[in-house]
């Protein structure tokens, strides 16, 4: 049999639970909207509640649970969509070309591969070194004109310089230079073919086309190479006047007759014969290109 004392007890908690039930049921159907409720804003600063949960609390004070927290207004703003913009397409450059004017090419003569002078005949020279003289004579007989060797060779002036009359000995060993035995160079001989009729032109530089265009035009050409047609090396030589032209050993003239595409043809005295065009060029380029032209 129970203690009357344990009995009472349980008797009292029972009696207690069930007035505590029926308070709180009482209170929740008198004001069922205040039943649960926040914590009032103030005792949870707005601060706090962002980026963590918040908890739900009793009026008495007890936290029930935790909710997510209230996001800011920021976040949950409508954001205004930015204004589209509509890109306006650049005008695309369209160049009118003008079509430049079509050049209208110079025509070039196109000189003959070949070209010969045949009714032209040479003599052997007087003298040792008057090959000038001798080329003079028989150059301005081919034009009509004639011209006696030594009494041209007489009419040369003499000097130091080679551009300003005859050097040397007439008689003198070939291959010296001035002042020694040597010659003379185109200038004074065209001045002394003038004075005795002839149309004569000294030249230097004359090219190869300007050489070839007086062959075709039947006109034979005096030039100045070095020995028949070599060759050799220019040096500068000073004479007693200051003056200074180039100068080489084996100074000497022939007249140039005609030309194919790999030869030249010369009159070298009474000689007549041809060298390989790289051949006579290197001569001839060796007193800068020098020649007598008849000039009509």
């Amino acid at each position: 049999m129970k203690s009357p004392r344990l009995w009472n007890t349980l008797t009292g908690l029972t009696l207690g639970a069930t007035a505590l039930v029926a308070t709180l049921t009482a209170w929740l159907l008198w004001d069922p909207e205040h039943a649960f409720s926040v914590a009032p804003a103030a005792t949870v600063p707005p601060s706090q509640t962002q980026g963590r949960s918040v908890a739900l609390r009793l009026p008495g004070g007890g936290a029930l649970f935790s909710a997510y927290p209230t996001l800011p207004a920021a976040w949950t703003a409508t954001l205004t969509p930015e204004p589209t913009f509509t890109r306006t397409p650049r005008p695309t450059a369209t160049a009118t070309l003008t079509p430049s004017a079509t050049p209208t090419p110079t025509s070039t003569p196109t000189l003959p591969a070949e070209a010969r002078i045949l009714d032209i005949s040479g003599h052997r020279q007087a003298l040792s070194l008057t090959c000038e003289s001798r080329s003079a004579a028989d150059w301005a007989a081919y034009f009509g004109i004639g011209i006696d060797e030594l009494k041209f060779f007489g009419q040369l002036p003499r000097s130091d310089d080679p551009d300003v009359g005859f050097v040397g000995d007439p008689n003198g060993d070939w291959g010296y230079l001035p002042p020694g035995p040597y010659g003379v160079y185109a200038g004074p001989v065209a001045n002394l073919l003038r004075t005795n009729g002839a149309k004569a032109e000294a030249v230097r530089g004359l090219s190869w086309d300007d050489l070839r265009k007086e062959i075709i035009s039947d006109r034979p050409v005096i030039v100045w190479i070095v020995g028949h047609v070599a060759g050799g090396t220019p040096l500068l030589y000073a004479a007693q006047d200051g003056h200074a032209t180039m100068v080489a050993r084996y100074e000497h003239t022939v007249i140039v007759t005609g030309y194919s595409d790999t030869r030249v043809y010369v009159l070298d005295g009474e000689n007549t014969y041809s060298r390989p065009i790289d051949v006579f060029m290197s001569s001839w380029s060796v007193l800068g290109n020098m020649a007598i032209v008849w000039r009509p």
